[in-house]
């Protein structure tokens, strides 16, 4: 969009069509005051006919583009600030031996898990998002970041066992989300664990504290327990053996005291619909809200016309210091 900073500068429009009009009556006192003693010929030649025109309307047009310059056009735009702050997620990842259950048909637990987190990730806007997995010990996969593609990338390569530890350390995989938080400057620290069982090893032991110690920072957990009613198979690649029985060891009420102690909300998946489910409805409980801020920037237009104006200016001095300086 076009628009005009001092826009009055266009009343002086008139005022030069008027002059050049009355200037342009009086086009043969030009020639007498250039010493021309006698009419002009019938068929005046090239450089008499620049004579009489060009000097004349090369400064009427150049008149006209300095008023132009001078109302200032410029170039308008509008933009959008985009959001300064947002929430800050840990999600946090089971990846013990018994995420390999075969109960999240067509899905293993770990496949299920992934894809679920994956597709929560893609529906977050303006959210820092980190990832911590967790067998025996627990590691820092992904630090919080906006780079979506990045935490996506590093989801997708979470494999089962791939902490090297037997186990299962929900407490240390807590502290590890805990400590990765509790600095955040985000109006709103989010945890999302997702286990298939329960707390057997670690550094912390006491789940309780650990959610205490969440509580302190201003951390929400959701907890979500991913396991299936009963026993389930887990394939294990050897003929004499083709599948490894588990039983059902999810810790529920621990998990649902881990959310309860921080606000949070435990939630169980019995399968892939349940789970995706699931992160949908915490991906809406966790929603920021942003409000639309717009600027607009200006940017200065006169130089395309003030420029020909000079150029316009300069050559016809030059034209007349030499060759309009005599007519045949």
């Amino acid at each position: 969009m076009i628009i005009l900073k001092t826009p009055w500068a266009l009343l002086l429009l008139p005022a030069l069509a008027i002059l050049t009009a009355l200037a342009a009556g009086q086009a043969g006192r030009r020639l007498r005051a250039a010493g021309v003693p006698a009419p002009m010929p019938a068929h005046p030649g090239l450089r008499s006919r620049l004579f009489r025109i060009l000097p004349f309307w090369t400064r009427a047009l150049a008149l006209c583009l300095l008023i132009l310059a001078l109302a200032r056009p410029q170039a308008a735009s509008r933009g959008e600030v985009p959001p300064t702050e947002g929430i800050d997620i840990m999600l946090v990842l089971d990846t013990s031996y018994s995420m390999a259950a075969v109960d999240f048909t067509p899905y293993n637990r770990m496949d299920a898990a992934k894809m679920a987190a994956g597709d929560f990730v893609k529906k977050r806007l303006n959210d820092r998002i980190g990832v911590t997995v967790f067998g025996g010990v627990a590691l820092l996969t992904c630090p919080l970041t906006l780079d979506y593609q990045s935490v996506l990338e590093l989801i997708e390569a979470a494999g089962l066992n791939m902490t090297n530890a037997e186990g299962t350390a929900i407490g240390d995989a807590i502290a590890t989300g805990v400590n990765h938080l509790k600095d955040s400057k985000a109006k709103s620290k989010v945890i999302i664990l997702l286990t298939d069982g329960r707390s057997n090893t670690g550094l912390i032991t006491d789940l309780a504290l650990a959610a205490r110690t969440a509580l302190a920072y201003d951390i929400k957990i959701y907890t979500i327990g991913t396991a299936g009613k009963g026993r389930a198979q887990i394939p294990t690649g050897n003929p004499l053996q083709p599948v490894l029985y588990i039983d059902e060891d999810l810790d529920e009420p621990t998990l649902r005291e881990i959310a309860a102690l921080t606000g949070g909300e435990f939630y169980r998946a019995k399968n892939y619909s349940e789970l995706e489910s699931i992160y949908a409805k915490i991906d809406s409980l966790e929603k920021t809200t942003f409000e639309s801020k717009t600027f607009t920037s200006y940017r200065d237009l006169y130089e395309y016309l003030l420029i020909p104006a000079l150029l316009l200016l300069a050559g016809i001095f030059v034209l007349e210091k030499t060759y309009l300086r005599t007519i045949p």
